[in-house]
């Protein structure tokens, strides 16, 4: 499995989501780009301007600067000083003018030092650059305002998904509306609380929704929802508190099952049974999924 490739994925999604809009607003996304004689696997490019209410676009058209933005993500095994300055060299040839640049490095072995002293000693200000390492788990950016902004915002670690499951949300919020309704009668019964009254009722069910819609996200988030992490030794599965850790080397042969309920999963199958990765709690690509663990398997 090529978790650099898996990374990029997520970079992608992070920009089409408009989780990197304070950076600036991207509108095109390409994927392998050819910059000079290097292959970029990510480049997208935008502007600051704001998309908002008339006020925000009056601000935009008349205070906001008019630069070119241009995020380029790329991976390797290892970079070294060489391959780095090159890439640099590339961006600020390509994107001339005061266009900004933001570089996204991510390599599977951990960073060299004089790796680490040149995106940290970058002196473009109009180019900020993050390095992050999959083996060090380590994250390296440039002190300028771009690298700055760019490490805040820019998500950039191990594959990891997860999505809002909303029958299980609704689970906790049920859970939590129920019990405290059934609190709020008792208190009525005991202590003569008029919480049920007719001109109290429909201020304590407006309380009792808005309550079990912050609490029964906590209960949601601590018994039900799923995350997966996936490397190329093994993967991590979260339901609530709970964790499963396997390693890919357990399992023989992986299939898309559905569940009787019509919940994608994959089906690993091992030696010690089997094991079910729900794809449908956590906003995976069944054909992508099945097809980087049939790789991660394959090459345990």
């Amino acid at each position: 499995m090529n978790e650099l490739n898996l990374i990029t994925d997520m970079v992608e999604e992070q920009i089409a989501k408009g989780n990197l809009r304070w950076l600036a607003n991207f509108k095109e996304i390409r994927r392998n780009f050819e910059l000079e004689d290097l292959t970029v696997p990510l480049y997208a490019s935008g502007g600051l301007e704001e998309k908002g209410f008339i006020l925000s676009r009056l601000f935009s058209s008349f205070i906001t600067p008019k630069y070119k933005v241009h995020l380029v993500i790329q991976t390797s095994q290892e970079f070294d000083e060489a391959s780095l300055k090159k890439l640099i060299n590339a961006c600020k040839r390509e994107f001339s003018g005061n266009d900004w640049i933001f570089i996204g490095l991510v390599q599977n072995r951990p960073i060299g030092k004089q790796v680490k002293s040149m995106i940290e000693n970058l002196g473009d200000p109009r180019v900020g650059a993050v390095v992050y390492s999959l083996a060090a788990k380590e994250r390296i950016s440039s002190q300028n305002v771009l690298g700055k902004g760019l490490a805040k915002q820019l998500k950039l670690a191990e594959p990891r998904f997860e999505a809002l499951d909303m029958p299980d949300y609704l689970k906790g919020f049920a859970i939590v509306f129920c019990l405290s309704t059934l609190a709020v009668i008792s208190f009525q019964l005991l202590f003569g609380i008029r919480a049920f009254n007719f001109p109290y009722l429909p201020l304590t069910f407006l309380f009792l929704f808005g309550f079990s819609i912050i609490a029964g996200y906590q209960v949601y988030k601590h018994n039900y929802h799923s995350a997966l992490v996936m490397t190329s030794k093994g993967f991590e599965l979260r339901k609530g508190n709970s964790v499963s850790k396997r390693n890919w080397a357990e399992f023989k042969d992986a299939t898309i099952y559905i569940t009787p309920k019509y919940e994608t999963c994959i089906r690993l199958y091992g030696e010690n049974g089997t094991f079910d990765l729900p794809l449908s709690r956590i906003d995976l690509s069944r054909k992508d999924a099945y097809a980087i663990i049939k790789q991660a398997i394959e090459k345990k």
